[in-house]
């Protein structure tokens, strides 16, 4: 499989709100960093995990749509928006999130991120 088919097997998943999932996909020294509309924040494995059990509290299922995917070297960019659906009204999708992230890929996980997103 090439860096591409797993970077979008990744978000194809469901990952972003199934730690377990999401553990797969992770190099243990993984680090994201992510310019939000809260400002930077970096991330560690631990607080990614974290992330996805927040999530997966809140929402009972997520989509991603990926719009742009290009590859070169050990890299993979990604633009896509990021859908759920809650748990009080799971039949409603909403919109998330739009994100373009940039993916080094490591020993076949993905190791450091670059991240930057916009809320809809």
């Amino acid at each position: 499989m090439s860096i591409k088919e797993f970077v979008q097997k990744f978000y194809k998943s469901d990952a972003l709100i199934d730690s377990e999932i999401l553990k797969t996909y992770l190099h243990p020294d993984v680090i994201l960093e992510w310019n939000s509309s809260k400002g930077f924040i970096q991330m560690d494995y631990d607080s990614i995990v974290d992330m996805a059990n927040d999530l997966s509290r809140a929402y009972v299922r997520s989509k991603v749509r990926i719009s742009h995917i290009i590859s070169e070297d050990d890299l993979v960019s990604v633009r896509y928006s990021h859908f759920v659906k809650t748990i009080e009204n799971p039949r409603e999708e909403m919109l998330l999130a739009h994100f373009a992230t940039i993916w080094q890929i490591k020993d076949d996980k993905l190791y450091r991120g670059y991240q930057m997103s916009q809320f809809s």
